[in-house]
């Protein structure tokens, strides 16, 4: 797969996970971040995987980013959306500010990269899409009203923009990860684990490289008469 990728928070977790596979599959692999510097140069230097700052919630960053990217790398073939954050808070002691900040790096920022990179991929009539969902956005999550509106309107984006696209072999497609065993649950009590993982029927959490794994398919030729769907990867907890 000789292609240019590019992975939004693609330097840690799922989205290293992603960037190593893509590249691994022959691709010229551009990965975004927003603020850590330190540790994206460090992943960067040790796997040769070209990295790039800029905060994908605003509009204006995404198209000078994008810029930077298709100057150094060439023209984007494969968009993969997997910046996010979450700011956990029940409805009522949320703030406007935590609502606005994760459905804009969540959600918006997946027009905002989009749009950057559609009118080139229409050009040469190819172009794989694929944005990182959640079981939260099939299901909704108590405590996380913002996360999951977000996670959700993806699916509604993946479904219509598919349709927009699919005459110039652009597939847009989108994967909703269960609990994947990350960073962010590192910290997680013993407790609060064994009952998480006595919720999901396998029995364990996921793991980054078997959602990496279905990025590549979706990314790959093969996968061209797949567009439109959501492929969940969460152990049997949830069935949309």
């Amino acid at each position: 797969m000789s292609k240019v990728a590019l992975v939004t928070g693609g330097t840690r977790g799922i989205g290293a996970a992603i960037s190593l596979a893509l590249k691994k599959e022959g691709c010229s692999v551009a990965a975004t971040y927003s603020s850590n510097s330190d540790a994206a140069n460090k992943f960067s230097s040790e796997n040769g995987i070209e990295v790039f700052q800029w905060n994908v919630a605003d509009a204006a960053a995404c198209e000078n980013g994008v810029k930077q990217v298709t100057d150094k790398l060439g023209g984007i073939d494969i968009l993969v959306n997997n910046a996010g954050i979450s700011k956990a808070s029940m409805a009522h002691k949320m703030s406007v500010e935590q609502w606005d900040e994760v459905i804009k790096t969540d959600l918006d920022s997946v027009f905002y990269m989009t749009r950057c990179v559609l009118e080139s991929m229409r050009e040469k009539s190819f172009g794989r899409i694929i944005s990182i969902s959640s079981i939260n956005g099939q299901k909704g999550e108590m405590g996380l009203i913002n996360y999951s509106a977000a996670k959700a309107g993806l699916l509604g984006f993946t479904k219509a923009l598919a349709q927009e696209t699919a005459r110039k072999n652009i597939t847009v497609n989108a994967v909703a990860p269960g609990y994947i065993d990350t960073e962010i649950l590192a910290d997680a009590s013993e407790d609060f684990m064994k009952s998480l993982i006595s919720k999901i029927p396998v029995g364990r959490l996921g793991t980054v490289d078997e959602v990496s794994r279905i990025v590549t398919f979706l990314a790959s030729d093969e996968a061209g008469f797949i567009t439109g769907s959501t492929i969940s990867a969460n152990g049997g907890q949830y069935f949309a």
